[in-house]
């Protein structure tokens, strides 16, 4: 979510990059990062845990320090940040392998809740980071280290480099604490062979379209939420207000998965489904009109209520996805006569490799929903157009949910 933050403020210290570039750069992070989910997602149970999670924490350390450095020479050509971008998606990856480490570690009745807070403490760094970095960036915190800032019209500095180094220190502690405090799970053992059947399973692909809806939605907001306020009311400082739908979401992926333990996760997610296309219908009677008209504190209202209900659909499938696939799997190792705890431990295995895959699914919406922002402002001067298509995917999601995990017929 790096630049999600940086990119509003590129051309503030020199640059001249288009609406359509820095909606790009908001965006390719989320490519990487879905891509590198998948073998992510298949590294703990080889490495062990611990030894993952410090290697692939301590490598964010290079994307930190390097857009520190870009962002100072406005010469920087628009390659370069597209390199750093991908480079940031490798903390995205992060997030899958971190699930199935977690998925290993509780039972069946206690996996949504955990997953949850797993994952909305994951999305809550979003908010953190919305936050965070418009109130470093005022300050001369890294001259030491050759961060100058740069003079604005009305006279303050803008340190943009620390928006980026401010991680640096932190990322280094935290790879320490993964490795001296962490544990490898001997019970998470298995090779990629082992865990690559989970892929052939229909409702691996089934619940990836319903996590895209949930998860992509809530982390391509993120990403493109502040660019999108900015284009559509440019005298409001977006920056003071967008870590608040972030923040929402993430408390709402927590809620999310504790609330399915309790009522079910296809009954959450259906009800959910449905908010999100009533709220993304009302977002349309927000926007101003050829930049006439309309109301930001609606505009702001509608965007908090669809954070909060794509946080609150991602903890509910991924609830699905822990409770589908264990189920699956030990019904089919039961089936060939296997025992109780092989069949323990091949639903441990396939339930994370599971939620690493469909995790990266979901992943790609962070790349979509900015990139579709900005293709539909270059061509139409709106973002409707973007919206009408995510309005017609989430009426989609609901007939999914319904038809292949709502109905009585379907439910077992």
């Amino acid at each position: 979510m790096l630049f999600s933050a940086v990119a509003v403020n590129l051309n503030k210290v020199g640059f001249n990059f288009t609406t359509d570039q820095l909606f790009m750069l908001t965006a390719l992070p989320s490519v990487s990062g879905a891509l590198l989910r998948v073998p992510y997602s298949f590294m703990v149970p080889v490495f062990g845990g611990r030894r993952w999670t410090a290697f692939s924490t301590g490598i964010l350390i290079i994307p930190c320090v390097w857009l520190g450095f870009a962002v100072q020479n406005p010469a920087t050509p628009f390659s370069v940040f597209i390199i750093i971008a991908l480079l940031c998606g490798f903390a995205g990856a992060n997030f899958a392998s971190s699930m199935a480490n977690i998925s290993f570690f509780f039972p069946k009745a206690k996996q949504g809740g955990a997953l949850g807070i797993n994952g909305g403490l994951g999305n809550l760094g979003v908010s953190v980071m919305q936050l965070v970095a418009p109130l470093v960036i005022s300050l001369s915190m890294f001259a030491v280290f050759g961060g100058t800032g740069v003079e604005q019209a009305d006279g303050t500095m803008l340190f943009l480099e620390n928006a980026a180094w401010v991680w640096v220190p932190l990322l280094a502690i935290f790879t320490l604490a993964a490795w001296f405090g962490m544990h490898d799970l001997a019970t998470s053992k298995a090779s990629l062979k082992e865990q690559l059947p989970v892929l052939k399973r229909a409702h691996l692909w089934i619940m990836g379209v319903l996590y895209l809806a949930t998860f992509g939605s809530f982390i391509g907001f993120s990403a493109g939420f502040a660019m999108l306020a900015k284009t559509q009311f440019p005298d409001v400082n977006i920056l003071h207000f967008a870590f608040f739908g972030p923040l929402f979401g993430a408390l709402a992926r927590s809620a999310g998965g504790a609330i399915s333990d309790r009522f079910g996760g296809t009954k959450v997610s259906l009800i959910n489904f449905v908010f999100m296309a009533i709220f993304s219908a009302l977002l349309f009677t927000t926007l101003p009109h050829n930049g006439v008209g309309g109301n930001f504190i609606a505009f702001f209202g509608v965007f908090l209520m669809l954070f909060l209900t794509a946080g609150l659909g991602s903890g509910s499938t991924f609830q699905m996805i822990s409770v589908i696939f264990r189920k699956l799997t030990m019904d089919r190792v039961k089936a060939q006569g296997g025992t109780e705890e092989r069949a323990l431990r091949e639903a441990a295995t396939d339930t994370a490799a599971a939620l690493g895959f469909i995790s990266a699914i979901g992943a790609v919406g962070g790349f979509f929903i900015p990139k579709a922002f900005g293709t539909s402002l270059a061509l139409t001067g709106s973002p409707a157009g973007a919206m009408k298509v995510f309005l017609v995917f989430y009426i989609v999601c609901v007939v999914i949910t319904w038809a292949v995990y709502g109905r009585k017929s379907s439910r077992k």
